[in-house]
């Protein structure tokens, strides 16, 4: 073979490797594949994470806003306040809990939604899978005073509330703020929750609902869960914990 032979070959060899490399497929399979693959883990990783919120929402934790001056100074409006879904039962909550629960009827005035349909199914959206806190809608947060079959009463003659006859000092009450200004005196039904607010002057609590079937008292199965964490704002950001000395004298009724 002459050397112009050996030339004329292999220059058809770069031509067939070249051919070969150029063909349409064989470069883009792979990066649509990676692309493919990124894409599929992307969708998987977020689709996770939003099953786990929901999860999360739904069976351990929840976040809510505080709408109203009821509970202060424990919470400021415009706070966000985590709340645990682990304790909804009568065994699971103690006097001086804070707990969110749902209206049982009349305790709160239908506010006009005044958003518009996008902002409304966006916020309900994002609500639902946790990445915004619930606003108050149906639900409210109050402290357990008393628990079903305790008596509480006001007043003692220092002006203390009363719980099956033991006079309580409550320091978790807005500064300057009466324990009631209004006299009662009422006996829970079991399975029920006697619920005031920290701000006694300006809270419509179970005071205000006497007249209602189970006379102003709570049922447990309203309970959403008990307020544990102020997440928001952050220069807010606090523990929350039981006021446990407050009730240590009360008798079991």
């Amino acid at each position: 073979m002459t050397n112009d032979d050996d030339a004329r070959t292999s220059a058809t060899r770069r031509d067939r490797d070249q051919l070969r490399s150029d063909e349409p497929g064989e470069a883009a399979r792979p990066a649509a594949r990676r692309r493919g693959g990124w894409l599929r883990e992307t969708a998987i990783v977020v689709v996770s994470a939003l099953v786990l919120s929901v999860l999360i929402k739904t069976f351990l934790v929840q976040a809510f806003f505080i709408p109203s001056g009821s509970m202060e100074d424990t919470f400021a409006v415009g706070d966000r306040v985590l709340v645990s879904k682990l304790a909804p039962g009568p065994l699971d909550v103690s006097r001086g809990d804070v707990v969110v629960f749902v209206d049982p009827g009349g305790w709160l005035d239908a506010q006009p939604d005044t958003r518009n349909q996008v902002q409304r199914g966006v916020e309900e959206v994002l609500t639902f899978v946790g990445l915004l806190p619930q606003n108050a809608g149906e639900h409210l947060i109050k402290r357990i005073i008393g628990l079903g079959g305790d008596t509480v009463e006001c007043c003692d003659a220092d002006g203390r509330l009363t719980v099956n006859g033991v006079g309580i000092d409550e320091p978790y009450l807005k500064p300057g703020v009466a324990p009631s200004e209004t006299e009662f005196s009422v006996t829970v039904p079991e399975n029920h929750l006697w619920l005031m607010g920290d701000n006694r002057s300006n809270s419509q609590d179970s005071r205000a609902h006497q007249g209602d079937p189970g006379g102003g008292a709570v049922p447990m199965r309203n309970v959403v869960g008990t307020a544990i964490l102020i997440l928001w704002p952050f220069d807010s950001w606090t523990v929350l914990r039981n006021p446990g000395d407050t009730f240590a004298e009360v008798p079991e009724p």
